[in-house]
């Protein structure tokens, strides 16, 4: 097979912040027990850091004070790109009784219709994205590529 690999982009953190703004949800990475974890989550963007909520529980326990790492990914262009956005930092809980309230204005609905009144906010160190063509490759009817030999 002789087909040239897809570039990749680096994006500015300004880019990356306005394609994390522009999904609803993606991925918390937390160490609990010393075991990686992983969750999904909705999430908003509010004035430079991700936001999201939860209950007491494993991601909770994860995240509080903690450093973490945050992902969302998508595509561009009917999906002849696709982009990648990592937040890295700590968490933290909005637990002050006006930003708590000014939390509770942002545009932030969980799917999972259990309760979620805990307000965790990551404080970002370092926000990394890239954006790149995907290679194209055969699919199954699931619509999964396959190994092509």
């Amino acid at each position: 097979m002789n087909e040239t690999l897809p570039q990749t982009e680096h994006l500015s953190v300004s880019e990356s912040w306005a394609l994390l703004s522009s999904v609803p949800a993606g991925r918390l990475a937390v160490i609990v027990d010393g075991k990686p974890e992983i969750f999904p989550v909705n999430h908003v963007v509010d004035n430079g850091t991700v936001v999201f909520r939860t209950d007491a529980g494993t991601k909770l326990l994860g995240s509080l004070g903690k450093d973490v790492a945050y992902e969302a990914d998508g595509l561009l262009e009917a999906g002849a790109l696709v982009w990648s956005v990592v937040v890295k930092g700590r968490a933290s809980e909005v637990a002050r009784l006006p930003k708590f309230l000014q939390s509770l204005d942002l545009p932030l609905v969980p799917w999972h219709t259990g309760p979620k009144p805990r307000v965790i906010r990551i404080q970002p160190a370092e926000v990394h994205g890239r954006r790149f063509a995907p290679r194209l490759g055969r699919h199954d009817t699931s619509g999964h590529r396959t190994i092509e030999e």
